[in-house]
């Protein structure tokens, strides 16, 4: 079936459904039993599956996408305790909504990602580059905290084992202070959120390059890789949801600034939900075992690479659901 046909016949459907989400996100009645809007709901979950595999155009897809997830978050809220609806949006909801937006995510992670790794690469080439991202006690400093005498390391002083729960607090206030600055950026018109995905990744990939130059790296790279997974992702995902609403203002198509801005903030705000997750994950990970020096570099490693592919596990599969055509 032409996509034309496929919208066609079923335009008046999404509408109506479309309609029902907007009563229930206010806080009005619907007018159907929670039956009918489940029937409604694996209806437009199917139809979505089906365009995806006929392969129709973005512009059929990425509205029925926003549908099934609008549908899904309220299925749960009437039909579920909080806790359901939590676990819910963990197992299912978060990755869902990272693949509804692989676009911007995509486009968030290669400038983070390629400005850290071009930047690492010419810092390793070049070491005096450095000194044009890091002030030079900055530098010293990041020697001082991955020198591979110390006994933590990733610290800039030494501390008991058992203020380990300080550090973690620590590290979430920092990491999350970080994910909230690139992700309300967007507001910017997403130039905010562009730069400070370029700054964090020019950052980051400097201090790798430098500390790998000078013989550090191994101290380096064992303590980053365990809870990087979590943590560099979760910036590229609130660079992501800052596109998100920068878009909305640049490109509001047919509706009001103000009102794409609302739709696109629903959308946006619940990627930071699972940016916090991600970043509590990483916190925990920091503080209790990147810091370990007992591990062999090799264990770490072998851990890492794990926690690496459980991410990118986690996001490409989980919540997949198959839905025969109809």
């Amino acid at each position: 079936m032409k996509q034309g046909l496929f919208e066609l016949r079923h335009q008046a459907e999404w509408r109506r459904f479309a309609e029902r989400l907007d009563a229930l996100e206010k806080g009005k009645a619907p007018g159907t039993s929670n039956e009918t809007f489940s029937r409604e709901y694996r209806r437009i979950c199917n139809q979505l599956a089906v365009a995806q595999e006929r392969g129709y155009s973005s512009h059929l897809v990425d509205p029925l996408q926003q549908l099934a997830m609008r549908g899904h978050q309220q299925l749960y809220r009437h039909r579920h305790p909080l806790g359901a609806q939590l676990l819910g949006f963990v197992l299912a909801g978060f990755p869902q909504l990272v693949r509804a937006e692989w676009r911007l995510v995509a486009i968030a992670s290669l400038l983070f990602f390629g400005s850290l790794i071009g930047m690492g690469l010419l810092v390793y080439g070049f070491p005096d580059l450095v000194y044009s991202v890091i002030a030079p006690d900055q530098v010293a400093q990041m020697e001082g905290m991955y020198d591979p005498q110390s006994s933590r390391i990733g610290q800039t002083v030494e501390r008991a084992a058992d203020a380990d729960w300080m550090m973690f607090g620590y590290y979430i206030m920092n990491n999350i202070g970080i994910a909230f600055q690139t992700y309300a950026s967007g507001l910017l018109f997403g130039l905010g959120s562009l730069f400070f995905l370029f700054f964090n990744g020019l950052t980051i990939g400097a201090v790798a390059g430098h500390l790998t130059g000078i013989g550090s790296g191994q101290t380096f790279w064992s303590f980053v890789i365990g809870h990087g997974a979590f943590e560099l992702t979760a910036i590229a995902l609130a660079g992501a949801a800052g596109l998100k609403l920068g878009w909305a203002l640049l490109a509001p198509g047919a509706l009001r600034r103000g009102e794409a801005l609302r739709i696109a903030a629903k959308t946006s705000v619940q990627l930071i939900y699972g940016v916090i997750l991600f970043l509590l994950i990483a916190a925990f990970i920091e503080a209790y075992w990147s810091s370990m020096t007992w591990p062999q570099p090799a264990i770490k490693y072998t851990v890492g690479a794990g926690l690496w592919l459980l991410v990118i596990a986690y996001l490409v599969f989980a919540g997949r659901t198959h839905h025969a055509p109809d």
